[in-house]
């Protein structure tokens, strides 16, 4: 038997799992017009505190079935939690390629990047096929694969040609792929000094995001900038 709800949240006297109606409940109770408001303004359409998603998705635990289910709704912060309780390393590329597509959500997207492809095995072979895919979103995640890899593992990547493509094509590509390119070219130099010299003069002759609005104490997104003010953290 169901214990009562206490301010929405689902709370129980045995180990039963919630349903997938009591977990959408939930998160219908968490959303908040204040946060949504502000969310929508950056393509977010919920009004959950991730802080408050977080705990919830540390209650429940991992539940793949559950998170597949959550997934299908449909619904941002459904997906966004369906992303902390599933398994990643048991996703095939197929599915994740599938989930890529799907996640037309800025937080979704980043969310699945960050915690599903990176932490798959077919991270790599998905890498190389997603960054040049003609869907923006798909290219994206294909370029933040690669910053991930120039952190990690780097010693086989060609960075040279990497950098060709960034300065042929970062400048025309589209917003969401720009960002991932630039974010790309700022890691390269930020932790490949050989290549820290063209990946600067890159970003000041093509001059992306370099107006970029950046509110106090926070770095900016211009390669240049960016590049320097972390080696000077680093080295400092």
């Amino acid at each position: 038997m169901h214990a009562p709800h206490e301010g929405g949240v689902i709370t129980r006297s045995t180990d039963i799992e919630p349903t997938l109606a009591e977990v959408l409940g939930e998160l219908r109770a968490l959303d908040e017009p204040r946060i949504r408001t502000v969310n929508e303004r950056h393509g977010d359409d919920h009004g959950v505190n991730l802080t408050k998603l977080r705990a919830m998705a540390k209650r429940l635990r991992t539940q793949p079935e559950l998170s597949s289910a959550l997934w299908a709704t449909g619904d941002t912060a459904a997906r966004l939690l369906a992303l902390l309780i599933c398994r990643p390393k048991a996703f095939g590329a197929a599915e994740l390629d599938a989930m890529v597509r799907e996640a037309d959500r800025p937080k979704v997207h980043d969310w699945f990047v960050n915690y599903v492809a990176k932490k798959s095995a077919h991270a790599e072979e998905l890498r190389t096929s997603w960054m040049n895919d003609p869907a923006a979103g798909v290219a994206a995640a294909g370029w933040a694969l690669t910053s991930d890899r120039v952190v990690k593992r780097p010693d086989d990547l060609d960075l040279a040609a990497l950098l060709d493509i960034i300065e042929a094509e970062m400048a025309t590509a589209p917003p969401r792929v720009q960002w991932a390119m630039n974010t790309c070219l700022a890691t390269i130099g930020i932790e490949r000094p050989e290549c820290r010299s063209r990946a600067i003069d890159i970003g000041k002759r093509l001059r992306v995001l370099e107006d970029y609005p950046t509110s106090p104490g926070c770095t900016s997104p211009y390669a240049p900038v960016w590049i320097a003010e972390i080696v000077r953290r680093r080295e400092g």
